[in-house]
């Protein structure tokens, strides 16, 4: 199978390059596997409407052709990234914007979209603060990435993992969430 993970996390250090690490560790060896580190690559999120890019236009556009190529070559997506008030890193919606672009991921019905990137499947792996109680009432971009960004693409299935409550856990409680995503990624 081939994957590819998107990342977007800014630094090298924390919770979420472990939860990479871990990840990539753990993907078994016959899969051929891909990164794509939105900070480390330091991926342009803007999106720019003018005179030479056109809206209709977004999904040729040739600085963006690399990561539709990634899309297209993919039979699984992964990504990691922490949610920030609700939302996930400026960098990922950015790139979200500019590459599952109308003509590319979809195009529109009468009622609806037409997804086209069926035959692909998803993993979402969020990391935050809010505690594991409270996850049935938030509305954070994992979910959205999921039911309303991958899904419509036609993208599935999409599994979500949230790790709850990252800031006020103990060392060896973070490790534990470590070693299950570790085992979720092995069972890929």
């Amino acid at each position: 199978m081939k994957v590819l993970i998107i990342y977007s996390y800014p630094s090298p250090t924390g919770f979420n390059p472990a939860i990479l690490k871990e990840v990539q560790t753990n993907l078994s060896k016959k899969h051929e596997v891909k990164t794509v580190d939105l900070y480390a690559e330091n991926f342009d999120p803007i999106l720019r409407f003018d005179q030479d890019h056109k809206r209709r236009d977004l999904h040729k556009d040739p600085q963006m052709a690399p990561y539709r190529d990634l899309i297209t070559w993919a039979d699984h997506l992964i990504f990691i990234f922490p949610i920030w008030w609700s939302g996930m890193p400026a960098i990922l919606k950015g790139f979200i914007d500019r590459v599952f672009a109308a003509d590319f991921a979809y195009s529109y019905k009468k009622v609806g979209l037409e997804g086209h990137l069926q035959g692909r499947s998803a993993w979402i792996i969020t990391s935050h603060n809010t505690p594991a109680f409270a996850m049935p009432f938030v509305q954070d971009y994992g979910k959205v990435l999921k039911n309303q960004i991958l899904k419509p693409c036609g993208i599935t299935p999409v599994k979500l993992t949230e790790l709850c409550g990252v800031e006020k856990k103990t060392d060896e409680q973070r490790q534990e969430m470590l070693k299950k995503i570790g085992e979720m990624a092995r069972t890929i």
